[in-house]
């Protein structure tokens, strides 16, 4: 009997500790923006110049662009002239920002029937807490490969305009739709952080680069390709 409990002990000791927690980081709130309007810089992109294997999405200041960082490489963009202009540097500010740190990644397949947002956020919680990730804090993931659609904005917000929804987001600067583009996809998973850095009705957040590095920004709706490969971090045990 002893020798029973004591197996039994051993086996929820191991599962208590695979369930890993990857720290994540972040400022600002999208509940500022709608209901504040308050765009101010709450965060310096320099603060992660430097680390390694940093991954961040968020928005410029004033909302004034689109913030993705890939393994500590920025791909920083913004409006001009009605073009979106890719900066590869860190000299901006984030009036909202998701950020951590993923040495190590691990590939899942995606299923065939997987292919929506929805049902991209059902089976990312479900492949997450399956390999050993703690779905009650924010996972980072990624997704490699080619989409179906994507439907994008790079935000540059009217600073005369003081009334914000999420039409007048995707609409304020250059948006579209690309389709069979080859990408990788940052996105951050979180079922505690609606209106923070995830909209009120999703637990998603996530922004796409192109593999030839001539688009990047928001996505705001997107359908899976086959073959495409979903990246979590790897598990500690």
């Amino acid at each position: 009997m002893i020798r029973l409990i004591l197996i039994a002990l051993s086996i929820c000791f191991c599962n208590s500790t695979w369930a890993a927690d990857i720290e994540v980081g972040h400022a600002g709130a999208l509940i500022n923006f709608m209901h504040k309007g308050d765009l101010s810089a709450k965060f310096s992109l320099l603060e992660l110049k430097g680390k390694d294997h940093v991954y961040a999405l968020g928005a410029v200041e004033n909302l004034k662009g689109e913030i993705q960082i890939f393994d500590g490489r920025p791909a920083v963009t913004f409006a001009k002239n009605g073009e979106v202009v890719i900066d590869n540097t860190f000299e901006k500010n984030a009036a909202l920002i998701v950020y951590t740190q993923v040495a190590a990644w691990q590939d899942v397949s995606i299923p065939a029937d997987t292919v929506t947002r929805s049902q991209l956020q059902n089976y990312l919680k479900k492949a997450a807490s399956d390999r050993g990730l703690n779905i009650e804090k924010p996972v980072p993931f990624l997704i490699t490969g080619k989409t179906k659609f994507i439907d994008w904005h790079v935000i540059d917000w009217d600073p005369a305009d003081k009334e914000h929804t999420h039409a007048k987001h995707i609409n304020s600067g250059p948006h579209g739709r690309i389709e069979k583009a080859d990408v990788l996809i940052l996105g951050f998973y979180s079922n505690r952080h609606r209106a923070i850095f995830t909209h009120h009705s999703s637990d998603l957040h996530m922004h796409f680069n192109t593999k030839n590095n001539t688009l990047a920004g928001h996505i705001d709706d997107l359908e899976l390709g086959r073959e495409m490969v979903l990246r979590l971090p790897q598990a500690k045990k």
